[in-house]
């Protein structure tokens, strides 16, 4: 395992600053620590994120209060149904050469252009807008009359929305929503976490967010999941369970009779990749059964397309899901030999 030049001690410390991360983010948001938890896989995995929730959960607080942990650029961009894409990726503007008194062309950056971007309700823009952000999210670059311009790294698109049945949203196309690698759900907080959020937000004093991880350091983490061990037996698993979300031959009924469309090949490296950085979460250098079920929900929800008979009868992606997870055997061996070598700690 190379984990780029670290020994077990350097990445002992840097995943100890991964919880101080949770306990920075924790001093402003109350309770969703699975959301963050799952907030943080994703950028360890080096993918993009889309949060969805009634509005006043605080998705917006929780992005920005992550943000400011990490030493990383970041910026906002509210979508609004009058937002254009050179609003995202920039545009050319006219200049004048003050020595020649030439007039060229220059590329005005966007808000694109940072490390961490911040897209707000995205699902209330118009499609053609949403689309700016997909070479972004998939290439890490940007594309503008005939020039490509890198994005700085990392690039993470953590981006909000509303529940489409709302109005005024416009559904994000399948094409897009497949490029993020999780698709989170933010729920109402417990009576006495709601209770907690009035204690903190109705009074005059305001909690200090300290930066904790850097631009390389996040970096460094991000391949260090990559050298994460999974055995053979837990990577078929995870090829069959993406493999039975697609009707037709599915092993699943409850694929065959609710979903239209099921995941490709991207949900399969999405999860590989998830289980991979939820198993570092955890301080193991091994994948186990339990990492793929934790991710498996927000890895697949949002690239199943229900039949109309799913809706019907208030069936949800979640549903499909949890019937693929019971239905599908898990491997005799999950583990494999390879899963006791871990540096760190065993895989249990």
């Amino acid at each position: 395992m190379s984990r780029q030049n670290l020994s077990e001690q350097d990445v002992l410390v840097l995943l100890d600053k991964l919880a101080l991360v949770e306990h920075e983010v924790g001093k402003v948001i109350v309770g969703q620590k699975e959301v963050i938890q799952q907030l943080l896989i994703s950028m360890l995995a080096g993918g993009h994120c889309l949060l969805e929730g009634v509005p006043g959960l605080a998705k917006t607080l929780m992005v920005n209060a992550l943000a400011e942990t990490l030493e990383l650029g970041f910026k906002r961009v509210q979508f609004t149904p009058d937002l254009m894409p050179s609003d995202i990726i920039g545009t050319e503007i006219l200049e004048t050469d003050h020595e020649s008194g030439e007039r060229f062309f220059k590329f005005q950056q966007g808000p694109v252009f940072t490390n961490i971007l911040l897209a707000d309700e995205i699902n209330r823009t118009p499609p053609k807008t949403q689309a700016a952000l997909l070479e972004a999210m998939q290439e890490k670059s940007i594309s503008y009359a005939g020039t490509s311009y890198a994005l700085p790294k990392p690039f993470f698109v953590l981006a909000t929305q509303n529940p489409v049945e709302q109005a005024g949203t416009y559904p994000l196309p399948e094409a897009q929503l497949d490029r993020f690698l999780m698709f989170i759900k933010v729920d109402y907080p417990s009576e006495s976490e709601e209770i907690e959020i009035l204690r903190r937000t109705t009074g005059n004093t305001q909690a200090k967010i300290n930066a904790v991880l850097n631009a390389q350091q996040i970096i460094s983490l991000q391949h260090v999941v990559r050298d994460i061990e999974i055995s053979e037996p837990l990577l078929v698993y995870i090829n069959q369970l993406v493999r039975n979300t697609r009707p037709g031959n599915s092993q699943s009924s409850a694929v065959n009779k609710y979903v239209r469309w099921g995941a490709g090949p991207r949900a399969g490296q999405a999860m590989v990749l998830c289980a991979k950085a939820n198993a570092l979460l955890s301080k193991r250098f091994a994948v186990t059964m339990n990492d793929i079920k934790q991710v498996a929900h927000g890895v697949l929800r949002h690239r199943l397309l229900l039949s109309f008979q799913a809706e019907a009868q208030n069936i949800s992606s979640d549903d499909v899901v949890d019937s693929l997870l019971k239905d599908l055997a898990q491997p005799a061996s999950p583990f494999g030999a390879s899963s006791h070598s871990s540096p760190l700690s065993p895989a249990v």
